[in-house]
């Protein structure tokens, strides 16, 4: 079962180890929605993920890969690429970006990391906002993805409207 909470994810609750997932664009954008938050807490994953966006990290900068930032002794953000380009005036009328094969391929390495590290995933409502994705859905792809593999997943929002 997956744990709502109201408070902020960028402050993840608990003991242990702790993995803090977003979703990212394929357009190497940040700079709306969550990651503001993000930036606001540490410079760590921003940087790392604007190298990566410019070809300058070994991994393949794409639709279903996570780069995961290590920020404190025991916590990890894990920038997850789930969302094709970015949704802006010009193209309102196009389908959202977000792309759910992608935040499952993504939350499955998620998973396995999660394992290695013995840690518990925290997110806000990933693929919701900016991304334009349906919450049941990804809700679904969470129990599948990473409910199925006992592992603890706390989502947070930071009202109880969200």
């Amino acid at each position: 079962m997956i744990l709502h909470v109201q408070g902020d994810a960028t402050q993840p609750q608990g003991n242990g180890n702790k993995i803090l997932v977003h979703v990212c664009n394929d357009a190497g954008k940040w700079g709306k929605g969550f990651v503001l938050a993000v930036s606001r807490r540490w410079k760590a994953p921003e940087q790392q993920f604007k190298l990566w966006a410019a070809g300058k990290l070994s991994l393949p900068f794409q639709l279903g890969e996570v780069l995961f930032v290590q920020v404190e002794e025991s916590l990890w953000v894990a920038n997850l690429i789930g969302q094709h380009g970015i949704k802006t005036h010009a193209n309102r009328n196009s389908p959202p970006p977000v792309r759910y094969d992608a935040i499952k391929q993504g939350l499955q390495k998620v998973a396995l990391f999660a394992q290695e590290h013995q840690a518990s995933i925290h997110m806000p409502r990933i693929g919701a906002g900016l991304a334009g994705g349906d919450w049941t859905h990804i809700e679904t792809i969470i129990q599948r993805s990473l409910l199925s593999m006992g592992l603890h997943v706390t989502v947070y929002a930071l009202d109880a409207s969200t």
